[in-house]
């Protein structure tokens, strides 16, 4: 069997602020094609900083991010307002296809396809500002198909959700998962998108505590990394997906 492809490798990975605060403090981890790996941790353990590092939207104090060429990360922030540039979905995701350098045709086509996927072909001329929370978090994932984008990270994406929103954006990752995309989930809501995932990792105070199946990491202890373990509430693993 032909061993999975690395497209990204974080060696190392400490990030200090000018305060002396240290966000993220010697982390290391792979990310193969093809994974689905959510990264739990509380409020503060350092998810949204390492996001930001993988991007390259901020540079670590020392260690590296090596991310294969072709596998750029296209990011869906927690505040999906602040992703929306055009006044419609069908303006927001034409603003990034034409950046490609393409064709008014040929972009054309490229949108058509990007919000078909994402279920908001329908509402293209909508004002993107009324959609609903779930609404937007979707358009963002359009705008990343757009580009071309393989690897796609979410960093809190249940924030100030409701159910449907949740199930919207849950909606979302299958499709990605199936159409063989590598997602990163940034959350410390686990029972939402956990059976979903191939890999766990257990970010806390800016060190990596567990890395591992989720299966294994259900049987870590999670609160101790204040993450509530969702088998408190729920059966079994398959059961952790909204």
């Amino acid at each position: 069997m032909e061993a999975p492809q690395k497209i990204l490798e974080v060696k190392n990975l400490s990030r200090v602020f000018a305060d002396g605060t240290k966000a993220l403090d010697g982390v290391s981890f792979c990310v193969n094609q093809n994974d689905f790996v959510v990264v739990a941790g509380s409020n503060g353990s350092g998810k949204s900083v390492l996001m930001s590092l993988i991007a390259g939207l901020d540079q670590p104090t020392s260690g590296t991010v090596d991310v294969q060429k072709g596998f750029e990360a296209g990011l869906s922030f927690q505040d999906a307002d602040a992703q929306i540039l055009g006044q419609t979905p069908w303006q927001d995701v034409m603003f990034g296809a034409k950046n490609l350098g393409l064709d008014k045709k040929a972009a054309a086509l490229l949108c058509q396809d990007a919000l078909k996927k994402v279920g908001l072909l329908d509402k293209k001329d909508f004002n993107a500002r009324t959609l609903s929370g779930g609404e937007k978090r979707r358009l963002a994932v359009a705008g990343i198909l757009a580009l071309g984008r393989q690897l796609i990270i979410f960093d809190e994406p249940f924030a100030n959700l409701d159910w449907p929103g949740v199930r919207q954006t849950t909606a979302i990752m299958r499709e990605l998962k199936a159409q063989k995309k590598t997602v990163i989930v940034l959350t410390h809501e686990i029972e939402k998108v956990l059976a979903l995932a191939n890999r766990l990792v257990v970010l806390d105070k800016g060190k990596i505590r567990f890395d591992g199946t989720p299966s294994a990491g259900l049987k870590f202890n999670l609160e101790e990394c204040g993450i509530k373990n969702p088998l408190v509430s729920y059966k079994k693993l398959e059961d952790l997906q909204w």
